[in-house]
């Protein structure tokens, strides 16, 4: 059997379940022929399974199938909890509702076996990872032939869906990726991205965006955002209903942000040192300029709040301390824990970007995508597959999605130093081992109360190694920190508008060393945690003085209008 054809793998599959024999005969084939793709994994790994667990998974697998069977032979419809599979088609048909919970049997017994692997940890999480894969993949609802709401779908549109699905599936083709939303829906300045400003410098690496005040005084230090450099700014400005710049600026602060440029050849050498010094050093001293004000609030989001605190890190070296106050959102500092991302991380794989990338060239941003996509694939690819291919439907307007599919490019150079110093060789938290921009890199030298948030089912950002910049920043200094964990993920937990009044959130007052011991004693509130942001950043704002009445300043003028040139450049 091709176990990379996933067309292959899904035929093979369901010739399995045939009768109780054959899927006695494939549960043998495990550790014997190879012909089962978890055979093969192992045998690559270089790792097994203890006989006897294995032949306790084999008898525990054979008696539900027998049952399964047994069931079917009596026409009773198997119980089928799972969201896939959750419709009238599923769950009144003897031949589905069976294919799927033969297809759900299966695939505990597939998880069960990578769980029973006696291998290290990281080893042990790839083969995991890997099997997971292999079995959404293989989801009957994936194809047509064994999808019974598409099959009805034909029927019922006379055809029209087959016809709708094929050409939504070659413009897909043509464009390289799978379409997440209606694209046609959104346009970068007109309905996303629309918050009033001015770009008032640019530079090779970025433009800098002033934003124009709601109020007529704003607090006297401005706050700077520093966005992810690995995808688009405007997660932060989506419309004026979830924009995180618009509340800042409601709550009467001053916003400048980076919009960082999406590299194309010309910054195929471009390094981590210049993300640094040309990125967000310039932009505080352009903040700082600009607002006339020594200290200012700084902000960094995911990879933004690396690059932020490394550029505090690399001025505190320097003697400098500009930052009244920190915010870091679902950002790493201690990259000990970096959830399933440590899958695509070791030492082969960062050697093989080196090699590739190390001296120049550029990572391309749907390859970045698909990586991200992996992490979810049921949610952000065979989900679609089913509805957009299968069943010829056109994907929803999602704002959020819109921007999911508008990728970056990276720089090679910036890239490699990045996977090997941060995720491979965890760095960044020793004082001292690092040189960024020609300076020592010691976080704990960044003096500055420090605002951090986890989201709790963020899969890129644990929220524990979130929570593990508390140990890292003012460490000499209790009570400077304050750490917030909101619901759900990596972006829906960040963008909770406080006027939705959804979701919840946890806060702790007191100075609890460890996560687990921190959540334990939090306190759980309802709605948005953005209030408690703004509350932290207003402490540390400074007084109310008159908003400024004009973009920039005399070396400073404004360039274009928000959102600029840079953020509109697409990596396809």
């Amino acid at each position: 059997m091709n176990t990379r054809d996933p067309q292959a793998m899904a035929a093979a599959w369901i010739s399995q379940f045939a009768d109780p024999a054959s899927m006695q005969s494939w549960v043998k084939s495990v550790p014997q022929t190879g012909a089962n793709p978890l055979a093969d994994i192992l045998k690559e790994a270089g790792v097994g399974i203890d006989p006897e667990v294995l032949s306790k998974l084999e008898s525990d697998y054979m008696r539900q199938c027998s049952k399964l069977w047994q069931d079917v032979m009596t026409s009773k419809v198997p119980a089928i909890s799972d969201k896939r599979f959750s419709t009238a088609g599923w769950q009144s048909n003897v031949f589905y509702s069976f294919n799927a919970a033969s297809y759900l049997l299966n695939a505990r017994f597939l998880l069960a076996l990578a769980d029973a692997v006696e291998a290290p940890a990281k080893t042990k999480q790839k083969i995991r990872f890997a099997v997971q894969q292999m079995i959404d993949a293989m989801s009957p609802a994936n194809f047509l032939a064994t999808n019974p709401d598409a099959q009805q779908k034909i029927i019922d549109s006379k055809g029209e869906s087959l016809t709708k699905g094929v050409t939504n599936m070659l413009a897909d083709m043509h464009k390289g990726r799978i379409s997440l939303t209606d694209e046609t829906a959104f346009e970068v300045g007109k309905n996303v991205a629309t918050t009033e400003g001015a770009v008032v410098f640019e530079n090779a690496m970025f433009q800098l965006i002033q934003y124009k005040p709601l109020t007529t005084t704003v607090h006297q230090r401005p706050l700077l955002m520093v966005p992810p450099c690995i995808n688009k700014f405007y997660i932060l400005d989506l419309q004026p209903e979830n924009s995180v710049v618009r509340y800042a600026i409601e709550q009467g602060h001053t916003v400048f942000l980076v919009s960082w440029r999406n590299p194309d050849e010309s910054m195929r050498v471009a390094t981590w040192d210049q993300y640094i010094e040309d990125g967000a050093i310039k932009a505080i001293q352009l903040a700082q300029e600009i607002s006339g004000q020594e200290k200012i609030s700084v902000f960094g989001f995911c990879v933004g709040g690396t690059i932020v605190s490394t550029a505090l890190a690399v001025l505190a070296a320097r003697g400098e301390n500009p930052a009244a106050s920190l915010t870091l959102l679902t950002t790493l500092l201690d990259f000990s824990d970096t959830g399933i991302l440590d899958v695509f991380i070791d030492e082969m794989q960062v050697n093989m970007r080196e090699q590739k990338l190390g001296s120049g060239g550029l990572m391309p941003g749907r390859d970045l995508a698909s990586t991200f996509s992996s992490l979810r694939p049921n949610d952000l690819v065979w989900n679609y597959v089913q509805s957009n291919y299968l069943k010829g439907e056109e994907p929803p307007p999602f704002d959020l999605l819109y921007w999911n599919s508008d990728s970056t490019n990276l720089p090679g150079p910036m890239f490699c130093w990045y996977l090997r110093n941060t995720y491979l060789e965890n760095s960044l938290k020793v004082p001292g081992k690092l040189t960024v921009a020609g300076e020592k890199v010691d976080l704990t030298k960044i003096n500055a109360p420090t605002f951090i948030y986890g989201s709790r089912e963020d899969h890129i950002v644990p929220w524990t190694a979130a929570f593990a910049s508390m140990r890292i920043l003012n460490p000499k200094k209790a009570g400077r920190n304050r750490f917030v964990l909101g619901a759900s993920g990596h972006i829906a937990g960040v963008i909770n508008p406080a006027s939705k009044k959804k979701r919840n959130y946890w806060s702790n007052d007191q100075p609890v060393a460890d996560a687990d011991g921190w959540l334990a004693s939090a306190t759980e509130h309802a709605g948005s945690w953005w209030p408690e942001w703004s509350t932290f950043l207003a402490e540390h704002a400074g007084k109310q003085v008159k908003a400024p009445s004009k973009f920039g300043s005399a070396t400073c003028k404004p360039i274009e209008a928000a959102p600029g040139r840079y953020v509109k450049v697409r990596a396809d």
